[in-house]
C-alpha cells in the first residue's frame, strides 16, 4: 500500500507542476482537510491509508480490511459476515445543472458549489450512493457528502492488465468505525475522499487533494 502511494503521489507532483495555472478561481473548501481533523481516534486511523495524512502514519496502528467481494462499471461491494458497503456510480447530465464558468472556459461550481474531480472541466460521472450494512442496520450517506465530488474510479488495469482498485473499506481496532476510502479523479482533478462511519450512523467525511 505505501508503494502505491510513493507511485501516486510522484505522479500527483508531476501533473501538479505540468498544469497551467492560468489564475482560475478555486472555491473549494478546505475544512473537511486531513489537517482540519479535531478528532484524535479517528485521525490516527485515517492517517494509516490517505495521502493527506501520510506525514503522520508512522505511529502505526492495525485496521481491519473488509475484503473487496466485486466491482463493475458502475459500483464496487465490499463484504464480510459483519458489515456490506457498496458504492455506485451514474452518469452526469449538464442540462439538469448550473454550471458557473470562468472565463467562458474553465468550470469553477456546479450548482453554485465547488466540486471536486476535474481540472475544471465538466464532469462525465456522479457518486449516487454510499451505502454501508452492519450487523443487519442499513447506514446511508447522505448525498451531501458525496454531491461535489465527481468522476469516482471504481478500479483501473494495470501493465499487465490485471483490474485493480484505489478504494478500500476498513474497521477500526474499536470495530465501532468504518473507513469508506476511494480515490478519485484524473491528472489535476484527483482528490481522495473517507467517509467516516461510527456506531453505525454517518459521523463526517475527509476530503484531500493537490499532493
Amino acid at each position: 500500500m505505501r508503494i502505491f502511494f510513493s507511485i501516486l503521489l510522484c505522479s500527483c507532483f508531476y501533473f501538479s507542476f505540468a498544469q497551467t495555472d492560468d489564475d482560475i478561481p478555486d472555491y473549494r473548501s478546505k475544512k473537511d482537510n486531513f489537517l482540519k481533523m479535531q478528532e484524535k481516534d479517528i485521525r490516527a486511523d485515517v492517517s494509516q491509508f490517505t495521502f493527506g495524512g501520510i506525514s503522520e502514519s508512522l505511529m502505526k496502528h492495525r485496521l481491519y480490511n473488509i475484503p473487496l467481494i466485486g466491482v463493475k462499471d458502475d459500483n464496487i461491494i465490499f463484504s464480510n459476515d459483519t458489515v456490506t458497503v457498496q458504492i455506485t456510480k451514474g452518469t452526469f447530465d449538464p442540462l439538469k445543472h448550473k454550471i458557473t464558468w470562468y472565463e467562458d472556459k474553465y468550470a469553477v461550481k456546479i450548482d453554485n458549489h465547488a466540486f471536486w474531480g476535474t481540472a475544471n472541466t465538466v464532469p462525465k460521472h456522479t457518486i449516487t450512493s454510499v451505502v454501508a450494512v452492519i450487523y443487519g442496520d442499513t447506514v446511508v450517506i447522505p448525498a451531501t457528502a458525496f454531491v461535489d465530488l465527481y468522476e469516482p474510479k471504481f478500479y483501473y488495469n494495470d501493465d499487465n492488465g490485471r483490474q485493480k482498485t484505489y478504494c478500500d473499506v476498513y474497521r477500526s481496532p474499536d470495530q465501532r468505525k468504518y473507513y469508506i476510502y476511494m480515490v478519485n479523479g484524473e491528472d489535476a482533478g484527483r482528490y481522495e475522499v473517507t467517509w467516516v462511519i461510527q456506531d453505525k450512523k454517518y459521523l463526517r467525511r475527509v476530503v484531500d487533494w493537490g499532493f
